[in-house]
């Protein structure tokens, strides 16, 4: 998909109409990084989101591109050295990982592996001395997020996590419709995000790899709380986990979860995430009207409205893939704060863990 007027101008949108985090970010100088027009990247672990979404998304880039690739399948490797034209010495297996540190051309390395594997992997990124983006869910306890945190700042690299979200303009809009109260105060929060998984033998299904769709899926729906709240969740107030197919999703691993998260001033939001229906809103309820957002979290493109009017800046797959790491590589080349740092995904982990523990023990649980 070639660039065009319109996606130039989303572009413009998106790269400078930021809204501050919840949170002040942790900025990481890294003196080590060149000046360069372009980042390179190398993508480790070749599956579906790699393959369909980033790479293509790697094509439309101005401030990055695919520079290499690390995979444990030769066949995959073979392929993707001819179709993007990755030299022989960017390509690594998971063995040849570390060997990444003496790769000049290398710049970030992007782990897109099951949660399981993400703090071995974004650690052992860190101390090549790259920068490193990881993919939500960041991992599979917060402990293990603030070891991949300590990692990066002990080996003086940048950490983001791959909240394609947060860095798009429809997400950008109703953020400053709620952070600049524009229909008075947030009264409460309704948000689901789901799809019907059609696999049985995938890492979704498997506790060991981090499956379940508290994971997946779940980290959709407790963001759309909390930017859509604009406020941080004070805690769990109860919460349910379920098996629709319980042959498929065993062991007690949730297909579907429900949760009440209590937000300062009483304000409550309610969540849903499942893998056995297609569901994706988000209705914030303010004095003055709803904001409602469907889809809210779709990579075909995230649309709403309120009161205030319609909420739809459109563009094309993989757009949203593009303008995150675009954004992310140019905060890396001007010094300046990853849009959404690993303290956001160890954020949303403890309240994974919370959500959990409240299922668990039937009460309610502080964050």
């Amino acid at each position: 998909m070639s660039q065009n007027p319109r996606r130039k101008a989303l572009k413009t949108i998106a790269l400078g109409s930021g809204l501050a985090l919840l949170t002040p970010h942790t900025l990481v100088s890294c003196a080590s990084t060149p000046k360069k027009d372009k980042l390179g990247v190398a993508l480790v672990g070749l599956g579906y989101y790699s393959k369909d979404l980033l790479a293509p998304a790697l094509q439309q880039t101005e401030n990055c591109f695919l520079a290499g690739i690390v995979t444990g399948t030769p066949s995959k490797a073979d392929e993707w050295k001819i179709k993007y034209k990755i030299p022989e010495g960017n390509i690594y297996n998971y063995e040849t990982f570390d060997k990444i540190a003496d790769n000049p051309e290398i710049d970030v390395i992007y782990i897109v592996l099951p949660p399981s594997m993400h703090k071995e992997y974004v650690i052992r990124a860190a101390k090549t001395g790259k920068h490193v983006w990881c993919e939500k869910p960041m991992a599979v306890t917060s402990k293990e997020c603030q070891e991949m945190i300590d990692a990066c700042k002990a080996n003086n690299v940048t950490l983001s996590i791959g909240y394609r979200c947060q860095h798009e303009p429809n997400t950008k809009e109703y953020r400053k419709i709620v952070k600049d109260q524009k229909l008075g105060k947030v009264l409460g929060v309704d948000c689901a995000a789901g799809y019907r998984e059609s696999r049985t033998d995938h890492w979704k299904q498997k506790k060991e790899m981090g499956g379940g769709v508290i994971y997946d899926m779940g980290v959709y729906s407790i963001q759309g709380a909390r930017l859509g709240a604009g406020m941080e969740p004070i805690a769990v107030v109860s919460a349910k986990t379920w098996a629709e197919r319980p042959e498929i999703y065993k062991d007690g691993l949730a297909e579907v979860v429900e949760a009440k998260l209590e937000f300062p001033g009483g304000v409550m939001a309610d969540i849903k995430t499942s893998f056995a229906e297609n569901i994706n809103f988000l209705t914030v309820n303010c004095e003055e009207g709803k904001i409602e957002m469907a889809p809210f979290s779709a990579y075909a493109g995230i649309k709403g409205k309120s009161p205030l009017g319609e909420i739809n800046h459109p563009y094309e797959i993989p757009w949203q893939q593009a303008n995150q790491m675009d954004m992310d590589a140019k905060a890396i080349m001007n010094n300046h704060p990853m849009p959404v740092p690993g303290e956001e995904g160890l954020r949303d982990i403890r309240i994974v863990e919370a959500i959990l523990e409240s299922a668990e023990t039937g009460q309610r649980v502080e964050i």
